[in-house]
């Protein structure tokens, strides 16, 4: 091997940044169509890998799920560092019971129709059905967070994609595992002693390691994101080193960590979600060298029966086993089982086998492969269309779903400065700035309008396509936002009526 020099490393950096670069641009360019960007980041992959561009050849199966893993790690970690406790937490056992009891329906279900209607044989049907079963974490926070549905769905949704990615590893790792598999209820009690392992360190982790961030001061400001993402990675390696569930400790420390109101949240916020979109982008464009596109003519018409099989059959299935023991809305129930949205995980997931070296393994990846992006492309964009139609949420630019906020921590006066845009339907179109009913510690300080700025007065209406600046303070920031996203939703009686 030709030793790594100066001008090698120079050309990697060079090709590192062009792709970081290509793939934020893609972010702004997919951002308003609800389509996934992971596409795109396989795109990347695919056009650099040996059938590509530039023909550059990957094959090392076992790297790629240990750097798949420690990108999930990072993807979980900022997932749940995003989470509202507040919005998720009276929906806790709706989704666990989703991600378990509806996950393990959904494996069976997909498994037979692999087995009987593809031909596979059991153990490589066993196999896809659990790695498609499982909801992507990444697919499903970058596309709920800018579709404007009923909290109860998005809530489900989300802890489902951070919970299910623990049990289906077990699942993937033990159907792949030699040997026969004789008692399937020692494999059910593994998978649950391995959750409530990863549990119980996951929420210790967090626990402490928020009670020492609040009360240790740290030197600089910019140590606290870091000691915040080093916790959570803590708790994976703890968990997983302790025969649990590593994801699931993870997902449950950054929960805790997320919600506790540690020192420069603003920061840790911004530094998670910004190793999250790395972790996103060098995951999707890794998993795309992996692939072959020559060699995936073959498996495409069975992807698309199991892909329509566990869309329309296994999925749907899945929900309402889990969910009307929980008297959730029909509604709720039908847009869930359209949102069971699949990403890298299924495909990271899929390296397993092939590195257990189970019969037709590399087929299993290139099923995998081949369903996540034709599904993709078909669930992402018209989950908009199927919300509406459903009469959840309002998705069609007239209510919150393109009300744009985003924040900029003010750390020397505790405070937020919030930019927010009213889109062309919104009903905030007409309120007058006083109507708004800000909680107090909050005001608008200026208003943008046709690209000239003014401080408005209580009595100033707004207007469809103005950006509002709007200072907080900490303590009311997320009830400001609320509010916002309220009044976009409701008009000025929000709050009075129903609908705010």
């Amino acid at each position: 091997m030709e030793p790594l020099t100066v001008h090698h490393l120079n050309e990697i950096l060079l090709i590192g940044a062009s792709v970081l670069l290509v793939a934020v641009v893609a972010v702004r360019l997919a951002s308003r169509s609800g389509l996934p960007t992971l596409l795109i980041y396989l795109g990347i992959g695919v056009i650099i890998g040996q059938d590509g561009l530039f023909g550059f050849t990957f094959d090392d199966v076992q790297l790629t799920q240990v750097l798949g893993y420690a990108a999930l790690v990072v993807i979980l970690a900022e997932g749940g560092l995003g989470t509202k406790w507040h919005e998720i937490k009276p929906v806790v056992p709706a989704a666990a019971v989703l991600a378990t009891v509806g996950l393990l329906a959904s494996v069976f279900i997909t498994a037979g129709a692999a087995h009987y209607l593809v031909g596979l044989g059991w153990r490589q049907a066993l196999i896809i059905g659990a790695v498609v079963s499982s909801t992507d974490a990444a697919a499903v926070f970058s596309v709920l967070r800018n579709i404007s549905l009923p909290k109860r769905v998005t809530g489900v949704l989300e802890a489902e994609s951070g919970f299910n990615d623990a049990p289906v590893v077990i699942l993937v790792v033990a159907f792949s595992a030699a040997g026969p598999i004789d008692h399937w209820y020692q494999l059910l009690g593994e998978i649950a002693l391995e959750l409530v392992i990863g549990a119980a360190i996951g929420l210790a982790v967090g626990w402490f390691g928020a009670y020492a961030l609040k009360h240790v001061a740290l030197p600089a400001s910019g140590l606290y994101p870091i000691a915040v993402m080093a916790i959570a990675v803590a708790a994976y390696a703890a968990g997983a080193m302790a025969h649990g569930s590593g994801f699931l400790a993870v997902y449950l420390a950054s929960l805790i960590l997320g919600n506790a109101k540690l020192p420069h949240r603003p920061a840790t916020r911004g530094f998670a979600e910004g190793l999250g979109w790395i972790a996103q982008i060098g995951l999707f464009v890794l998993l795309g060298l992996l692939v072959t596109p020559h060699e995936l003519g073959d498996d495409i018409v069975p992807a698309i029966v199991i892909g329509l099989f566990l869309t329309l059959v296994a999925r749907p299935a899945s929900v309402v086993v889990s969910l009307v023991p929980f008297r959730v809305p029909w509604r709720d129930q039908a847009l869930m089982s359209w949102a069971g949205l699949r990403g890298a995980v299924p495909i990271v997931l899929a390296t397993i086998p092939m590195v257990a070296d189970v019969t037709d393994s590399k087929r299993i990846f290139n099923i995998v492969f081949v369903l996540v992006i034709i599904y993709t492309l078909v669930q992402g964009p018209t989950l908009p269309w199927m919300a509406r139609h459903l009469h959840l949420g309002d998705v069609d630019g007239a209510g919150t779903a393109d009300l744009g906020i985003e924040s900029a921590p003010l750390e020397r006066l505790q405070g937020h400065l919030l930019s927010v845009a009213i889109p062309g339907g919104s009903k905030m179109h007409g309120v007058e700035v006083g109507e708004l009913r800000l909680p107090q510690g909050a005001a608008v300080t200026l208003v943008v309008r046709d690209g000239k700025s003014f401080v408005p007065l209580p009595a100033t209406m707004l207007r469809r396509g103005d950006e509002l600046l709007v200072v907080t303070t900490d303590p009311v920031r997320d009830a400001t936002e609320d509010r916002l996203r309220a009044v976009g939703r409701g008009g000025k009686l929000a709050g009075w009526l129903s609908g705010g």
